[in-house]
């Protein structure tokens, strides 16, 4: 399992990457299905942050765009479940051309409950929010679930309910009228102790962009040692725009970063 303080910096230096892929995919993606916000994935469009606290305070964020030379346009966060969508944080960052990405946590989730409807009172506020807020809004579901580590992942939860509940939930938000979703599918990395990715994919009309964690723990570690296979297997199956939606460098061997 990835320490949790590497995940401190989860979207910080993922410019540059993120340059490479989308750039690269934006040629010849075609447009995501109606149900689905599409926000351009044009060469270096997107530069993220993750900042302790849920959501964090602006003052970080400020502190960041200081240190890089440029301010984030994506702001992530992890939302737990049944926590509601904060439609004042995020209309506070979106004043500032910022768009919030959330990553909703199901750890307290029966996620083969999510599809027969026992969290349509939670998932229907939720949904209702995002549509009022009006704004775009990128949000991801379980991330990580070809991994080991999280209770809806690998080796703890059948793909296909996993894939039933994201399906749901995506189709859900659509009759709620909440069209201003980016949809990320986020996968971590393959590496030891993961499983095929392809397993989890809910289809080509759930899914906008295709998130990929992952992380250089190691001197050697490059762009295609982290990521590299990971891309292949996920254009096996699909041509949607990639995010690099968690990376960060360290820690080293004396404990710095």
């Amino acid at each position: 399992m990835k320490p949790r303080l590497v995940m401190y910096a989860a979207l910080v230096i993922a410019a540059a990457a993120i340059a490479t892929v989308v750039g690269h995919v934006s040629a010849t993606h075609s447009s995501p299905p109606a149900a689905h916000a599409s926000l351009p994935p044009s060469l270096a469009s997107y530069l993220g942050v993750f900042e302790p606290d849920a959501p964090p305070s602006f003052q970080p964020l400020t502190e960041f765009g200081r240190a890089a030379g440029r301010q984030p346009n994506l702001v992530g966060y992890f939302s737990g479940w049944a926590q509601p969508f904060d439609g004042a944080y995020a209309r506070s960052i979106s004043r500032r051309g910022i768009i919030p990405f959330i990553q909703i946590d199901p750890t307290f989730a029966k996620v083969s409950a999510i599809s027969t409807g026992t969290y349509d009172d939670y998932l229907t506020d939720y949904a209702q929010a995002v549509r009022a807020f009006g704004h775009p809004v990128v949000i991801g579901f379980g991330h990580e679930m070809n991994a080991p580590w999280y209770p809806w992942g690998y080796g703890h939860l059948a793909p296909a309910t996993f894939i039933k509940a994201w399906r749901y939930i995506v189709n859900l938000f659509h009759t709620q009228g909440a069209d201003n979703v980016t949809w990320l599918w986020t996968i971590n990395s393959d590496r030891p102790g993961t499983g095929p990715v392809a397993d989890w994919w809910p289809g080509q009309q759930y899914v906008t962009w295709v998130g990929i964690d992952g992380y250089y723990y190691r001197p050697s570690d490059s762009f295609m040692t982290v990521f590299g296979r990971t891309i292949d297997q996920v254009r096996a199956f699909t041509g949607k725009p990639i995010l690099l939606s968690e990376t960060a460098v360290g820690p080293r061997a004396d404990g710095g970063f």
